[in-house]
């Protein structure tokens, strides 16, 4: 397992309580749409076990054409030692990545693309609506569907209907009306249905779209193959 010690280039204020890190690109260190990386800090490997509380599982809200690896995540007044120590953290400080792996790159099948996503999941989308705004070959459509309570929403401008091309967006800040409309999006029983944000979250959506007729292989995860099965298995 290669760790890519990197350095913190650029913090950006998104909202009042959502962060993106930018990161410096390591020189050999890719990555494609939909990627998510182990972000750590330092002395998470100093002893003979890696230290979880300073390791966590996050997504890359960035393309590498963007030469900057970008962490957006949301870190509340009360939070864990981890988002605690990240608050901290300032322009120039080491950290480390490493695992890194897309489960979700965008899928070029001349369908129809929808995006759900809770809160600052939505980050998760931004790098797959960049390389369909760069090359929308083989996809009729993209529209995305976000549910934030908070309602400050993220990267309105870049999540901002484009007829011209072929790109909806929704913000939504309750439940209701955010389940209403994914049954209205699962009308379309040939899409493909992408899901980004909490274990609880997943498991809600993937329950009204298969109750909606959807199939489990139109349903998209962020999870590894095994998890996957364990979700798309959802009784109806």
């Amino acid at each position: 397992m290669q760790i890519y010690w990197t350095k913190i280039n650029k913090i950006v204020e998104e909202t009042p309580e959502v962060k993106t890190y930018l990161l410096d690109c390591p020189e050999d260190f890719t990555w494609d749409e939909g990627a998510h990386t182990h972000f750590a800090f330092e002395g998470f490997n100093a002893g003979e076990k890696p230290n979880r509380s300073l390791i966590r599982h996050m997504s890359i809200s960035t393309l590498p054409h963007e030469n900057a690896i970008g962490i957006t995540t949301r870190i509340k007044e009360e939070c864990s030692e981890f988002k605690s120590i990240l608050r901290s953290l300032d322009v120039g400080h080491e950290v480390a990545i490493f695992k890194t792996h897309s489960n979700i790159p965008l899928r070029r099948e001349d369908k129809k693309v929808y995006l759900l996503s809770s809160g600052v999941g939505l980050a998760t989308f931004r790098p797959l609506l960049l390389d369909y705004f760069d090359r929308a070959d083989n996809v009729s459509h993209v529209h995305s569907l976000n549910i934030d309570s908070s309602k400050d929403y993220l990267f309105t401008t870049l999540f901002e209907s484009a007829p011209d091309k072929k790109f909806t967006s929704q913000f939504v800040d309750n439940r209701h009306d955010y389940y209403e409309e994914v049954k209205n999006l699962s009308a379309d029983k040939d899409g493909l249905f992408y899901i980004v944000g909490s274990d609880e979250f997943l498991a809600e959506n993937i329950h009204v779209l298969l109750d909606q007729g959807i199939r489990p292989e139109q349903i998209k995860l962020d999870k590894h193959q095994k998890q996957l099965a364990e979700f798309l298995t959802i009784e109806v």
